[in-house]
């Protein structure tokens, strides 16, 4: 497998994330400053012009022209002009500049000066014998207020979007760190070092909780790790004995064959055959059941007919006495053959440990059904009670392998109950025995 090409870090992408979207607020709020600064500096210049243009307007009415050319100011300049535009009289300042346009003044636009830098905004009033009065006042304190509030922003602005860089990578670095260290040590982790666990002694946040959560998630690893080599060398086991006989009957056949005769030899293989087929049958319904594939179609049962069905079964080939006289009728919805199965695991488990007598049970109540088989042997000690349903356990191995059973009978007879929705448990028995329960929602309540 071709080894995963290496992106970019969390680390590097919500750096550089919040340091983009640091810079853009940044830079749009030093434009925005910028524009609102230079409106309201110019908007100071145009006052000035006009208070100025009013002040000497007043002076041209009382002592006449000759108050414009009194006027000069290197920050200004002034024009009188006619009723037509024609230039009347003009300040020093404004000495090579012709007639100043009805438009610009009206409008209040700013113009160049011959002879200086810079701009100078317009501003115009009328006199008493309806002269006009231009002022142009120079904008360069604009500009070079302007020039000064950049210059500090263009140093500013970079220094502090690498002082918010530096300041989200040390953090974000802060708050990875025990997610990185939590990465090696699952990295380490193998199928033969499950028993490791993340240490977390961080406080309680998602780190924390992901920690713990990756803790479960290797004690779940960890315990069907052991389930599976156990099922495995547990049914490996199984699995050898049958093997053994076929092939020591073969052998002993072939070395022998006045020993051992052709029907003989079909019997222990028409034997062993079943007992591995019903081995293997086990061991597929229990990994299906591992897989939650173990298909359940929702179709009416009548357990009944199946609890009887085994009763005529056990009767004619086995020499117990079978007591049925508690079977009632009782449907539940499920699949029939997996029902099938269960009925048939658990009157044979009674019958393999019985003295003498199985008694089977069956009652439908207002929300379940109920299944009881009992057997008159020597019962399960409380502690083993949970045990029995484990895979591949006999607590009578030696009584157990004689009588053809594998261990799985129970194991099967959980996980089909438990995929019908209900649930099975092990109890004393009246006639002195075992007693196995199962219970299983009715037809109506499912």
């Amino acid at each position: 497998m071709a080894e995963r090409r290496r992106g970019v870090t969390i680390r590097v992408r919500i750096t550089l994330i919040a340091t983009a979207v640091v810079a853009v607020a940044l830079v749009a709020g030093a434009l925005l400053f910028g524009a609102s600064l230079r409106a309201a500096l110019l908007e100071g210049v145009r006052s000035s012009a006009d208070s100025y243009a009013g002040d000497l307007a007043a002076r041209v009415d009382a002592s006449g022209p000759g108050a414009v050319t009194e006027s000069d100011d290197d920050d200004r300049f002034v024009q009188l002009l006619g009723e037509n535009g024609a230039l009347i009289a003009s300040s020093e300042s404004a000495d090579g500049l012709a007639a100043v346009p009805e438009d610009d003044y009206e409008e209040r636009r700013s113009i160049s000066v011959p002879g200086e830098d810079g701009a100078y905004l317009l501003s115009g009033e009328d006199t008493d014998d309806d002269r006009i009065v231009v002022v142009g006042v120079s904008t360069d304190d604009v500009e070079e207020t302007l020039g000064t509030v950049y210059t500090l922003l263009a140093v500013a602005l970079p220094l502090v979007i690498l002082l918010v860089a530096a300041t989200t990578w040390i953090v974000v670095g802060r708050a990875l760190r025990p997610v990185e260290r939590m990465r090696r040590e699952v990295d380490e982790v193998t199928a033969s070092r499950l028993d490791t666990r993340l240490v977390s002694s961080g406080p309680d946040d998602e780190v924390g909780r992901l920690a713990t959560t990756l803790n479960s998630m290797l004690d779940r690893l960890d315990a069907s790790q052991r389930a599976q080599r156990r099922f495995i060398s547990d049914a490996s086991h199984e699995l050898r004995s049958p093997l053994a006989s076929l092939r020591q009957f073969a052998e002993v056949a072939r070395s022998h064959p006045d020993r051992v005769t052709g029907g003989e030899l079909s019997e222990a293989i028409l034997d062993e055959g079943a007992r591995l087929e019903r081995l293997v049958d086990g061991m597929l319904t229990l990994a299906k059941a591992d897989e939650h594939s173990l298909a359940v179609p929702r179709r009416p049962v009548d357990v009944d007919d199946l609890v009887l069905s085994e009763v005529r079964r056990l009767k004619s080939a086995s020499g117990l006495r079978i007591d049925a006289s508690a079977v009632g009728p009782a449907r539940v919805v499920g699949d029939a053959g997996l029902l099938a199965q269960l009925v048939r695991n658990l009157v044979d488990n009674a019958c393999r440990h019985a003295a003498g007598a199985v008694r089977i049970e069956l009652l439908e109540t207002t929300d379940s059904v109920i299944l009881a088989v009992d057997d008159d042997g020597e019962g399960i000690a409380p502690e083993q009670r949970e045990r029995v349903f484990d895979r591949f356990v006999r607590l009578d191995d030696a009584r157990a392998r004689e009588s053809g059973g594998s261990g799985l009978g129970l194991s099967i007879v959980r996980e089909i109950a438990a995929a019908h929705g209900g649930g099975v448990v092990a109890l004393a028995s009246r006639l002195g025995g075992a007693r196995f329960e199962v219970s299983l929602p009715v037809a109506s309540a499912s």
